[in-house]
């Protein structure tokens, strides 16, 4: 058999547009027989799909443990990535197309080894939680460099040194000028080859690569020798810059063997998951990430000078946004960044040229838009697509199908969705997000809805590539979402040791709509409902139960289970709340000042006369409790005036004996911060208790009002703007009664008139 020619090696940087053109280029000038990618060779079998028109980039290749989905690696593809167009080039001209590197599944054991052997032998339980992200890409993170390059250094990233040399201030500008922005690569790699091979020449000397780049590159050798052996003559090579110089000269093949031999492996699965750019930018922290990856995708997708292109773009956006961009502006700014491009000896403009031009033109010097433009343009968020015959989990099938049906597409900007629980799409979208949360797949996460309708839900969706392993670790409970979410709800019920965590679960389980579910969830319930003395726990349990028996209906789910609960909870609440408010400190009273808000708003959104009856005598009995907490009494005061139970002049009385200047001050502060939390209005519309106060106030010595005042701020600064605006005026005119002493109720203007002559000298108006 003939000898075979020596391969021809394409050293890149995993995303270009010019690295992806120039890998195109040479691949035609040379019609490989073969072509080598560098990326896992356990992925070879989703190589075709690349071709699919359904597939559309970015995408990632997923590897993943099927036993414990946590170990997982993603492989990232833009359209602009040269190995996605080698792979493309090979599959459409009928070419065999090979990933050459170590198999993930060979890596993978090998850091779950490592991690497994740096954790204790007390701690070695908690070693499978270790989770592998590792992009294909070398480990450019940057770091301050030293005086000269050193070994690690200069291994870690290559191009900083040769940028600096050439008066760049970063490896990723310098490349983008010299590779990107290349009008003939007839001769780039050559050149790369021989900067890589200075370069890991000064490294080596160093300090020798560490065993895992020598693996790795001794599994490339390895199957670039195989392919040589099967007779393949043009064999071309994709692979990072970095690795060329260790694939231009192949060693003795036992030399490979040796460093080859005994590696562990694991079982893995692959798919095609969607990816965004956002996740290739460095800022998400991707090792092989460029700054700008909506740009890159212009420059791939644009034909001609896309300059012009771009800027169009962006006067585009800003016109979307209300702001002025005309046709001259984008002429102007093209003409400026072609300038600046011919001035700093440039082919054309580049994304400095292209930033300064916009801002002096279409931004007139204000840096605000720029913010904008980076986050539409310059990223340009968006979310690959992957076809439905991919191999997939159930699970991820069920998902895509329900994502259909119910046209809610997964996307990779935020969007506000605003449900009508009325309409059946919408309902079964809610029971949708609602699944998925039991699941842990926070696709979506609820917000606050605004207005009185108890049928509206308002959600706030973004899709995020790793969801897609979260839906396959999900995967482990069920092959539909709803089996899926019903087995795991099981399972945190079982898991609950808290009463609150199992109603909090019931109240999901409920929004879901998993009937299977509720019936055991609220069996366990009831059983540990009534096995809890603890009088916290019982309050924090009633709201979401409250929420379940009030909008049940609206949410067509069977909630009939939970009023016998709700019932039993309230009435064990209002017996042992006396008793659970006795002798508290600061930090106690201020738990339960929330828990009693909470248990309050509970009872009132029940609308249940009875239970509301029993929650009253329970804080009528509180008010009356001696040495309750100032702060709990003042807030039971204030329920109790606000439902009508304590009349104003009650309350005026309660009032007063609080304030009284035998008392203590801090109880007193307390007590108001209690009875005034969140709302000024009872001073604005109650003369009585305005006086008590005002001359409480007044009453202060100056050592007790200024140690009082961070209190008070804080209780007056919870008050509404409009709220604080009348209280102020109110002061301003003075007390409307029969006087505070201390306090003026009028004016003397005569007195007043012999002022304003030398006030009027002092401010220089005469």
């Amino acid at each position: 058999m003939a000898e075979s020619a020596a391969p021809t090696l394409l050293g890149i940087r995993h995303h270009g547009p010019g690295s992806a053109r120039s890998v195109l280029a040479a691949l035609t000038a040379l019609q490989p027989d073969l072509i080598l990618v560098e990326g896992p060779p356990d992925a070879q079998d989703l190589l075709p799909l690349v071709i699919d028109p359904d597939l559309r980039p970015p995408v990632a290749l997923l590897l993943y443990d099927p036993g414990e989905p946590r170990h997982a690696v993603y492989y990232p593809f833009a359209s602009f990535s040269p190995e996605w167009q080698a792979i493309r080039y090979g599959l459409q001209q009928g070419v065999p197309v090979r990933f050459m590197d170590l198999p993930q599944a060979v890596r993978l054991a090998l850091e779950i080894n490592a991690a497994t052997a740096a954790v204790p032998e007390a701690a070695a339980d908690g070693a499978d939680e270790v989770e592998t992200v590792q992009p294909i890409a070398e480990p450019p993170d940057a770091a301050p460099p030293p005086a000269g390059p050193q070994g690690p250094e200069l291994r870690r990233d290559p191009l900083r040194w040769v940028a600096e040399a050439a008066g760049y201030g970063d490896g990723e500008r310098w490349w983008e000028h010299q590779v990107e922005l290349r009008q003939d690569s007839s001769e780039l790699f050559q050149a790369i080859g021989e900067l890589m091979g200075a370069l890991r020449a000064a490294a080596d000397a160093e300090q020798p690569p560490e065993l895992l780049e020598q693996q790795r590159e001794a599994a490339m050798r390895t199957q670039l020798r195989a392919a040589q052996k099967e007779g393949f003559q043009r064999i071309a090579v994709v692979c990072g810059a970095w690795h060329v110089p260790a694939l231009a000269n192949l060693p003795p093949a036992r030399t490979d063997a040796a460093l080859l031999k005994g590696l562990p492996k694991r079982k893995l699965a692959a798919t095609w998951v969607p990816w965004t750019h956002g996740r290739l930018t460095q800022a998400s922290g991707y090792g092989a990430g460029v700054a700008a990856p909506g740009f890159y995708q212009h420059l791939w997708d644009s034909v001609g000078e896309p300059a012009p292109r771009w800027l169009a773009r962006i006067a585009q956006l800003l016109r979307e946004q209300d702001l002025s961009a005309s046709t001259a502006s984008v002429i102007e700014a093209t003409r400026l960044a072609e300038a600046l491009a011919a001035l700093r000896a440039r082919p054309r403009p580049t994304l400095d040229e292209l930033n300064e031009a916009t801002l002096a033109v279409l931004c007139q010097g204000d840096a605000a838009p720029l913010r904008l433009i980076e986050e539409q343009l310059l990223i340009g968020e968006c979310l690959g697509v992957v076809p439905e015959h991919t191999p997939m989990l159930p699970l991820q099938l069920d998902l895509q199908r329900q994502q259909k049906r119910l046209r809610l597409p997964p996307e990779a900007g935020q969007r506000r969705l605003e449900l009508d629980l009325r309409q059946p799409n919408d309902l079964e979208r809610s029971q949708l997000l609602h699944r998925l949360n039991l699941l842990g797949i926070a696709w979506g996460q609820p917000e606050q809805a605004s207005g009185k309708g108890t049928f509206k839900e308002h959600w706030r969706l973004q899709w995020q590539p790793e969801l897609a392993l979260a839906v396959i670790e999900a995967s482990l409970w069920g092959n539909s979402v709803a089996d899926a979410a019903s087995a795991r709800a099981r399972d945190q019920a079982q898991k609950s040791d808290q009463l609150s965590a199992l109603t909090a679960l019931v109240e999901q389980t409920l929004l879901a709509a998993l009937p299977d579910v509720i019936h055991a969830l609220m069996a366990l319930l009831q059983d540990r409902a009534a096995l809890t003395h603890d009088i916290p726990h019982l309050m924090e349990s009633l709201p979401p139960l409250a929420r379940v028996l009030r909008y049940g209906d609206v949410r067509q789910t069977d909630a009939s289970r939970v009023g016998p609960v709700v019932a039993g909870l309230v009435t064990r609440i209002a017996i042992g709340l006396p008793a659970a408010c006795s002798a508290l400190d600061d930090a106690a009273a201020a738990d339960m000042f929330a828990h009693l808000q909470a248990t309050q708003a509970a009872v009132a959104l029940l609308q249940e006369a009875g239970q509301t009856a029993i929650w009253q005598g329970a804080l009528a009995r509180l008010a009356d409790q001696v040495g309750l907490h100032g702060l709990v009494a003042g807030h039971t005061c204030r329920l109790l005036f606000e439902q009508q139970v304590f009349d104003a002049a009650e309350t005026g009385r309660r009032m007063g004996l609080a304030l009284s200047p035998a008392g203590d001050v801090a109880r007193a502060a307390a007590w108001l911060e209690g009875f005034l939390h969140g709302s000024g209005l009872l001073l604005l519309h109650h003369e009585g208790l305005w006086q008590l106060l005002d001359a409480w106030l007044c009453g202060l010595s100056g050592t007790a009002f200024t140690q009082m005042l961070p209190l008070l701020r804080r209780t007056f600064s919870g008050f509404a703007a409009p709220e604080r605006r009348q209280l102020g005026e109110r002061v301003q005119r003075g007390s409307s009664g029969p006087g505070v002493p201390g306090v003026a109720t009028h004016v003397d203007v005569a007195r007043a008139d012999q002022v304003l002559p030398l006030a009027a000298r002092l401010l220089g108006l005469v």
